[in-house]
Formats: structure tokens, sequence, C-alpha cells
């Protein structure tokens, strides 16, 4: 209902004469962001303002502009929680400070750094999920085609796009727990570690033609790629990707048929970040389909 409210939107724009639209600003960042908010139960006037906050966060800005965006996340989480522990309402947020309350659970401080990681990392990753598998596919026309005229094809595509061209350039820390030696380095125990995403699912001893976007593959299932990142470090909301990037694609090619890249790939810009892979803006050309 989401998607298709959003690209009523679009095509709605699409009829008053603007053809180029930010796929990013119309589609692919207020999907997961509503999901999210509706979920944990953030009103709907404050998901712009945390979308400038965890750009901030997730950005290689220097110390204080991402300290300042943190504080002023964590200041508006803080009175949410306390709102919603004097008054609980009927969503995830307040079944999460309804347990802070029981001191062997979780305390006030852990409740506000719950919600603060469930709201960044339940829309960015998935805002870059439909962003850059979008530009996958129309740099891809061959591969457009195949996924329009056969949209049972959209689970496999899902997983394609995450190996081919992920949200997340590299893992959060790791520390070695004992030596390790990789390509005849000693890394001694307890020293920080960046594990690469990206470059593990182009990895050509895993994976078949790598650089290739292939919508078939049969080695890219769950568990196949590592784009949700591996053990007791698997992102915990997966699945919740997974259908939001099901849904997202076939809504946008059935609504959109005809959509077209709006710009040469080299003019896009991608965003200055260590952890998060994605561009800054999406221009596209639509062709709207009656609603």
């Amino acid at each position: 209902a989401i998607a298709t409210e959003l690209t009523d939107r679009m095509a709605a724009r699409v009829q008053a004469g603007e053809h180029t639209l930010d796929l990013l600003d119309a589609f692919a960042f207020p999907l997961p962001m509503t999901v999210i908010c509706e979920i944990l139960g953030v009103p709907d006037g404050e998901r712009d303002d945390f979308r400038g906050w965890s750009n901030t966060v997730l950005s290689s800005e220097g110390a204080e502009e991402r300290t300042a965006a943190a504080i002023a996340m964590a200041g508006y989480l803080t009175r949410l929680v306390d709102d919603l522990r004097a008054h609980p309402a009927h969503d995830m947020l307040s079944e999460i400070v309804a347990a802070s309350e029981d001191a062997d659970r979780l305390s006030p401080v852990e409740a506000v750094s719950m919600a603060f990681l469930l709201l960044v990392a339940g829309h960015e990753t998935t805002v870059n999920l439909i962003g850059n598998g979008m530009l996958a596919l129309l740099r891809h026309p061959d591969r457009l085609a195949e996924l329009r005229a056969d949209p049972s094809l959209a689970p496999s595509a899902v997983e394609e796009f995450l190996r081919f061209d992920g949200p997340i350039n590299l893992a959060t820390f790791r520390h070695t727990a004992e030596p390790v030696t990789i390509s005849g380095t000693e890394i001694p125990a307890g020293e920080i570690v960046l594990i690469s995403l990206t470059s593990a699912n182009r990895d050509p001893d895993h994976f078949d033609r790598p650089d290739e976007l292939d919508l078939h593959r049969r080695d890219v299932g769950a568990g196949g790629n590592l784009a949700f990142g591996h053990g007791i470090h698997y992102c915990l909301g997966a699945p919740l990707a997974r259908l939001e990037g099901e849904i997202a694609f076939r809504t946008l090619l059935d609504r959109f048929p005809e959509m077209t890249l709006a710009a040469e790939p080299t003019e896009l810009t991608w965003r200055v970040s260590t952890l998060i892979r994605g561009v800054v803006e999406l221009p596209v050309r639509l062709c709207a389909q009656p609603g």
C-alpha cells in the first residue's frame, strides 16, 4: 500500500509535466522510512529530520557534524521514549520501552540505543538496496526487460542486487580474537579489522562471472551473499529488507515500464561514507501507466 501510494504521487507529478524525478527522494527513501517509523511508532512529522541526521551520522563528515547529528537524534528519541513510557501505544518502540521497565532487561539508555539502531539500520540499507538495484537495471536494459517480462524473478533479482552492488561497503568493526595471518601478513590479537562486504560479494572463487549482473544466479540465495553479514552479526532486519525490495521493484517496473536514467552514470555522485554504498541522487525519466 505504501509503495502504491508513493508511485501514485510520482505519476501525478509526471502528469503535471515533471518527467524527471530523483528516485531516492520520491520513492527509495520514503518507502523504508515509512515502514520502520510505523513499526516503531515515530510520528510522521519527524521523519525528514531522521533522514538528515542519519545521512550525517553514517557519512565521513567531520567529527563535530557527526556528533551533533547523533546527539540530535538521541535527544529526540529520549523524549519519544519518555513520552511512550507515560503513554504507551501499540508499536514496537512501546514494547521496547516496556521491556526497559524491567531492570533485568533493557535500561532506559539501552532502550534509546535500540531505537537509534533500528531506525538507522531499518531504512538506510533498504534505501540503497532500491537505489543501487534500480541503477544496475537501468545500466543493463536487457536485465531490466527480463525482470519486467517475468516479475517472478524479483526475489532472485533482489539477492543479485545485494551481491552485485550492495548497500554496505564495509562491515562494522570486528576485533581479532587471536592472531590471524592473511596473505603473509599477521594481524595480532585484539586488533580492529574492517571487512569489505562488496569485495567478498565479487569473489571469483565463490561466484561465477562475479562482475556480471545475472538475475538467474543459483549461488546468491539466502546466505549465498554477505550483504546482510554472517553468523552472530547477521542482519536482524534481512527478511523485512528483502520484502521491501521485492515490492519496490515489482511496483516501480509495473507502474513505470519506460523508466530510464536521466544522467550519465559517470555524472552520479556517490555518498562519502566508509559504511554506506549509495548515490546521493538517482535522476530518472518516467512514463506512468494508469494507476
